[in-house]
């Protein structure tokens, strides 16, 4: 069978787009590895509608409006892309598809420190804007890592939901004019490294620095690395841009011929609600695509 579109990826980028095209009365099935980012927060947040929500009920409503169209869901993992669009599933099974888009996400590459990794999600966050709110006013912590800007821009920004806001630099050093941004802000800093998070009765309740210290701390925001699984999207040769991500039009669309990339495996800063959004963009520009295809087929008919 030969579908017009295989979405690869289950997530509210590859579900929006399979469900207009599903309303569009395209053949489209959704290749869903169930591996998604956010697998460890309590509840998504800023999504029209859906606020509150956990992320399995989300992903479940977009599995049903998906369904309730005569689109299809596949559990699997693809792990190969061929150029004629020949999708390659773990276990040996395959579809053959007229385009693809690829909805895969990304990948948070967490700092190194103890405590980080087991309370992400809960304790540990990274995106004020689907958490903020929910930890107002608490004594909250940003520790320093590798993504510098990131954690330097959190630390300022952070402070819009708690007047109580310490930045760990944890390595990063500051310039003269980021001391000062942060202070006039109000934002503590401390220069000692940081041993590790410490957590009580499963909560957080401070930060260990390397010299034995104890800062309590309720809450824990760090910066990532945002590495997007993209392999498919390099393996068929999409150009890529000078920060090593996939490069696309305005609708998603790849430099590969009817192959289109939506939500954060493009779009790192992408929210729940904007990763949608973009999936559906995607879905309608594949949709003209395949009508210019069908047209042209059906003229060479005539």
């Amino acid at each position: 069978m030969t579908y017009d579109t295989v979405v690869i990826g289950g997530g509210p980028a590859g579900l929006s787009a399979a469900t207009l095209l599903a309303r569009a009365r395209r053949k489209v099935i959704v290749v869903d590895a169930e591996e998604p980012r956010n697998a460890t927060a309590d509840h998504v947040h800023n999504f029209l509608s859906r606020d509150g929500s956990t992320p399995e009920e989300l992903h479940r409503a977009g599995c049903e409006e998906v369904l309730r169209y005569g689109g299809e869901i596949l559990r699997g993992k693809v792990i190969g892309l061929d150029e004629g669009f020949e999708v390659r599933l773990e276990g040996g099974e395959s579809r053959h598809s007229r385009s693809v888009l690829v909805a895969t996400g990304l990948r948070d590459e967490l700092p190194d420190i103890p405590g980080v990794h087991e309370q992400w999600g809960s304790g540990v966050l990274h995106c004020p804007y689907c958490h903020g709110y929910e930890v107002r006013d608490q004594p909250i912590a940003v520790v320093g890592g590798s993504n510098r800007p990131f954690t330097i821009h959190q630390a300022s920004l952070i402070r819009q939901w708690s007047d109580d806001v310490v930045f760990f630099t944890n390595g990063i050093e500051l310039s003269e004019n980021e001391r000062l941004r942060l202070d006039a802000r109000s934002v503590g800093i401390v220069d000692v490294p940081v041993a590790r998070i410490v957590v009580q009765d499963g909560r957080v309740i401070g930060i260990e620095l390397t010299n034995g210290t104890v800062v309590p701390r309720t809450v824990v925001f760090v910066g990532p690395m945002f590495v997007p699984n993209d392999a498919l999207l390099r393996s068929i040769g999409c150009t890529r841009l000078d920060n090593g991500w996939v490069a696309t039009d305005p609708t998603g669309l790849t430099s590969v011929d009817g192959l289109w990339a939506a939500g954060n495996v493009s779009d790192s800063p992408a929210q729940l609600i904007n990763s949608a959004a973009a999936g559906s963009k995607a879905a309608i520009a594949i949709n003209h695509y395949l009508l210019e295809l069908d047209v042209t087929r059906a003229v060479s008919a005539v």
